[in-house]
C-alpha cells in the first residue's frame, strides 16, 4: 500500500540557514532515503523545492500504516522535523 511520508521543517528557511549539527542530522536523512529507494520501501523521495513551503516527501511502499510511521520514526531526521503520514491510492498508467 502507497504512502506518502511528509517531513515538514522546524522553521521557513531551515534550508538555508541550517546549523551544523543539523546540516550533519540531513546528510544521515539523505543516506537514510537512499537506503529506502535502494530496498524498494520508497518509491521516491527528495526535497520539495518550493520556497514557500519547503519539506521532504517521501512515497512509500509497505503493507501498513505503523510501517510507514516506523520508515519516519527511524529516519534520522525524526528529532528534527515533524513527519505525517498519508495513506494514498495510486492511480497507474496501464
Amino acid at each position: 500500500m502507497p504512502f506518502l511520508n511528509c517531513f515538514l521543517p522546524p522553521r521557513p528557511r531551515f534550508a538555508h540557514d541550517m546549523g551544523s549539527a543539523e546540516a550533519d542530522v540531513m546528510q544521515r536523512h539523505v543516506v537514510y532515503g537512499q537506503e529506502l529507494l535502494d530496498r524498494d520501501v520508497a518509491v521516491a523521495f527528495g526535497p520539495v523545492l518550493d520556497p514557500e513551503d519547503p519539506g521532504v516527501l517521501g512515497l512509500l511502499d509497505l503493507e501498513d500504516e505503523r510501517a510507514a510511521r516506523a520508515v519516519g520514526a527511524s529516519d534520522p531526521e525524526s528529532g528534527t522535523r515533524t513527519y505525517e503520514v498519508v495513506p494514498m491510492q495510486l492511480a497507474r498508467a496501464g
